[in-house]
């Protein structure tokens, strides 16, 4: 059998696609539970939770990228599912400096971790 330069190369694109594929398929779900704030808040003025509501808008509508700040410290990076990619701030604004409860596949390279949110509503507070 002879393989040809193009026929290989295309040959380890759909192994690539497949991989993708699978690694994607692999990623847990899990629920997480925090505020949404704004990622440059989150990294450069170690908060535990937003300043204010205004204060998230503000740096979310200045293109700053809202993250999910969990209660054990984790800062998940939301990300579409999609390609091509799309930003969540979209998606994250009405929730911005609120408590919330997200469900979602995550993703983890490095000390980073990403979560691809399939579903998110405010944590109600208990009484």
């Amino acid at each position: 059998m002879k393989f040809t330069t193009a026929g290989s190369a295309a040959a380890l694109l759909v192994l690539l696609a497949a991989a993708m594929c699978l690694s994607a398929a692999d990623a847990p779900t899990i629920t997480v539970k925090g505020y949404v704030l704004d990622s440059a808040c989150a990294f450069t003025k170690d908060l535990s939770k937003p300043i204010s509501k205004q204060c998230a808008i503000s740096c979310a509508n200045a293109g700053s990228q809202l993250v999910i700040l969990a209660d054990d410290g984790t800062i998940y990076w939301p990300i579409a599912g999609t390609t091509p990619s799309s930003g969540q701030n979209p998606k994250l604004l009405p929730f911005a400096a609120d408590r919330v409860v997200v469900t979602g596949k995550v993703y983890q390279r490095g000390g980073s971790k990403a979560i691809v949110i399939e579903k998110i509503e405010a944590q109600v507070p208990q009484q």
